[in-house]
């Protein structure tokens, strides 16, 4: 290059020299480490992702790693993005310094509330995840279905303060009554958001246990169990709305049915008339049906619903 270009490049070299010694160096660069080796994180929080009570107090620290050149003095405390206090914060050595929190609120979101550690500068040195809620409560008010007599859908109602502030999972679980073992529902969401469909094997003239257990952080809550039938429940005439019908007959009598626990809707093949079969007559039309109903024993075609009911106190046998 000519002489001239050599010589006006000269003089900025100087000033970059001056701008480096003037900047300010980071604290994580002081210290070199070996190539592929793994960084260190700059600082640790403990307790990390704990699980508090609503009201709940927490005392958490933040500790420097010694391989960077910060002290006590040089951190402070966020939550949820907000700065706390200075009179919350405790020197516990040359490089930890602690916050104090006292009588937390439920966690803004689900996912938890962030609790963070920053330097000086503003840069995040560590963080932790705060849960901070309540145990689950039992779902209530279990409502269940059947389409073609050969799967069963269930809705419930979830309890009230027990998901708002933590993620809340809900499993329906259901076994024959005397001899099964627990199965669990696998297709949730089928018909809202608290619902589960088991699409098939199902036994008939069999009864059925059916539950639901919610579970967060802080718990287990397990509804109150309803036995049912397959053969007692139902879709209502016209695909109505299943929403607050069979609720009440469900939820609070554990029968398994729609309407009122007293009340069935008059003609409703899933009615009261068949909730009055006795278990002597449900013993019989395992063995076959028609046996013991004033009907002779038949064979049915394989795709063949069959039930009993009532007309008017007299037992019916229907295909």
């Amino acid at each position: 290059l000519p002489t001239g270009v050599r010589g006006s490049a000269g003089p900025a070299a100087p000033r970059r020299a001056e701008l480096a010694k003037a900047k300010p160096k980071s604290p994580f660069r002081e210290r070199k480490f070996p190539l592929g080796a793994a960084r260190p994180h700059p600082a640790v929080i403990s307790p990390q992702d704990p699980t508090l009570l609503i009201g709940s107090s927490l005392v958490a620290t933040c500790t420097v790693s010694p391989d960077f050149p910060l002290k006590a003095e040089d951190l402070y405390w966020t939550l949820n993005g907000r700065r706390l206090p200075a009179a919350s914060y405790a020197a516990l050595g040359p490089s930890t310094l602690s916050v104090a929190l006292a009588r937390l609120n439920g966690s803004r979101q689900q996912s938890g509330d962030n609790l963070v550690c920053h330097s000086r500068d503003g840069g995040i040195l560590a963080g932790s995840c705060l849960y901070v809620g309540l145990p689950p409560e039992k779902p209530v008010n279990i409502t269940c279905w059947s389409k073609n007599m050969k799967d069963l859908t269930c809705k419930w109602v979830p309890g009230t303060e027990g998901e708002t502030f933590l993620h809340t999972n809900y499993t329906l679980k259901y076994k024959r009554r005397w001899y099964g073992q627990d199965n669990t529902c696998q297709e949730y969401h089928t018909a809202g958001t608290y619902s589960c469909h088991i699409p098939k094997d199902l036994a008939l003239f069999t009864p059925y246990e059916i539950w639901v257990e919610a579970s967060n952080r802080l718990g287990v809550a397990v509804s109150d169990v309803v036995m049912l039938d397959i053969l007692d429940v139902g879709e209502p005439p016209g695909g109505a709305d299943l929403a607050g019908r069979g609720r009440a007959g469900l939820g609070a009598a554990g029968n398994g049915r729609y309407g009122s626990p007293s009340s069935s809707p008059p003609g409703s093949w899933c009615g009261a008339g068949s909730a009055r079969s006795s278990a002597a007559s449900r013993q019989r039309s395992r063995e076959a049906p028609g046996a013991g109903t004033g009907f002779p024993t038949a064979r049915f075609p394989r795709d063949s619903h069959v039930f009993l009911g009532q007309d008017d106190g007299v037992d019916v046998l229907g295909v």
